[in-house]
C-alpha cells in the first residue's frame, strides 16, 4: 500500500516516503494531536491475514514500546489501515551504519563509541527479556547529533520475507535447516541460529561482534560466495586477524571482538552489560592515554631555563610527541 503526500493514515498526515523494502514502507508523517513529526512503517498486508502473526506483532510492539532507552528507537503507537498494520516511531535524522560503512572502516575511537552505545541498548532490552535476533548494520542508525539507535527491536523475529520483497545489502531471510527454521541475516547469524536452534541474548552478542569486526576492518567477519558458504564459515571458520585487515586496532579491543565471536554461546560474553563494561574501560583508557601524553608534551615544553636544559627538553619533547602520535593512532 503506497501512500501519497496528504493521505490520512489513522490520525496521522502522510508527508513523504522515506524508504521501502521487503518488510514494508516507511513514511514521514505529522501527528497534529501532539504537534510532532514521526516515522510510520507500514507493514505488508499479509501480517493481518495471519491471525497468529498479527497477535505476536501486537505483543512484541508493546514490549518494544516499553523499552525506554536512548539507544533504542522509541515506539509511539501501532494501528491498522485497510488491512495493513503500521507502527509509529520517533523520526531520526542521519544514516544507517551500513551507509556509513560503504565509505570504509571506522576509526577505533568512533567504532568504540558506536559499539558502546549499541551494547548499552542491547543490555537494556535483554534485561527486559527482549532479544533482537536480526542485529545488523542496516538495523543500527547513527543520528546527526552523534547518538546511536537500534532499530526494529523485538520485531525482527516476527518478520519473514514477502514474495515481493526487494533485495538489500543484508536482507533478512528465513533459513531452512535440519533442526527447523530460523530468522536472521546471513553473515550476522550466530552458529546456533544457523543450526536452527533457539536464539537467546547471546546470539545478539555474536551478531554484535560481527558488526564490530566490520566497523574496525571494513570487511565482513563471515562472507562466502553463496549464503551456504557464509553459513559454513560461521560454523567452522574464524575471521582473519584484525591486524591483517585493519591498522591501529588495540589488542584489548580485538580481544573483545573475539570473545563475542566464540562459536559456543557458553564461551562468549554472557551479557551485553559485560560487553559495555569492557568497551567503557577501553574508551576511558584511550582518553587517559591521550591526556597523559599531552601533559607530557606541555611539561617538556615548559621545563628548563638554561640552553643545556632546553636542549635536553627538546629531546623529551620529541619523545613525548611520539607518545602522543601513538596514543592518537590507537584512539583512531
Amino acid at each position: 500500500m503506497t501512500l501519497t503526500s496528504g493521505t490520512k493514515l489513522g490520525p496521522y498526515d502522510i508527508e513523504s516516503m522515506l524508504g521501502a523494502g521487503g518488510m514494508g514502507e516507511v513514511y514521514r508523517a505529522r501527528d497534529a494531536r501532539l504537534n510532532r513529526t514521526v516515522a510510520i512503517k507500514v507493514l505488508p498486508a499479509s501480517f493481518s491475514a495471519d491471525a497468529d502473526r498479527m497477535q505476536r506483532f501486537v505483543q512484541e510492539a508493546r514490549a518494544a514500546a516499553a523499552l525506554n532507552h536512548p539507544n533504542i528507537l522509541s515506539i509511539f503507537d501501532i494501528g491498522e489501515e485497510r488491512g495493513a498494520p503500521y507502527i509509529v516511531s520517533e523520526l531520526l535524522e542521519g544514516s544507517t551504519l551500513r551507509e556509513q560503512l560503504r565509505s570504509g572502516a571506522l576509526g577505533s575511537r568512533k567504532a568504540i563509541d558506536c559499539a558502546l552505545q549499541v551494547a548499552r541498548g542491547l543490555a537494556a532490552a535483554h534485561n527486559k527479556g527482549i532479544v533482537h535476533r536480526d542485529l545488523k548494520p542496516e538495523n543500527i542508525f547513527l543520528t546527526d547529533d552523534g547518538r546511536v539507535k537500534i532499530l526494529d527491536f523485538g520485531l525482527a523475529k516476527l518478520t519473514r520475507p514477502e514474495a515481493s520483497s526487494a533485495s538489500g545489502d543484508a536482507p533478512t531471510v528465513q533459513v531452512n535447516t535440519e533442526a527447523g527454521q530460523v530468522m536472521g541475516t546471513v553473515g550476522y547469524m550466530s552458529p546456533e541460529q544457523v543450526r536452527g536452534k533457539a536464539a537467546d541474548h547471546r546470539s545478539d552478542i555474536f551478531a554484535f561482534g560481527s558488526i564490530l569486526y566490520e566497523m574496525l576492518s571494513g570487511k565482513r567477519a563471515f562472507h562466502g560466495e553463496t549464503p551456504a558458504d557464509t553459513m559454513s564459515a560461521i560454523l567452522k571458520e574464524e575471521p582473519a586477524e584484525l591486524s591483517e585487515t585493519a591498522r591501529n586496532v588495540p589488542l584489548p579491543l580485538e580481544r573483545v571482538v573475539r570473545h563475542c565471536l566464540e562459536k559456543n554461546p557458553a564461551q562468549r560474553f554472557q551479557s551485553a552489560g559485560d560487553v559495555a563494561f569492557n568497551l567503557e574501560t577501553l574508551a576511558d583508557s584511550s582518553v587517559s592515554s591521550r591526556t597523559s601524553a599531552q601533559a607530557a608534551v606541555l611539561a617538556a615544553a615548559d621545563s628548563g631555563a638554561s640552553p643545556k636544559i632546553k636542549d635536553a627538553s627538546r629531546g623529551g619533547l620529541r619523545l613525548a610527541a611520539a607518545v602522543v602520535a601513538i596514543a592518537m593512532a590507537v584512539a583512531g
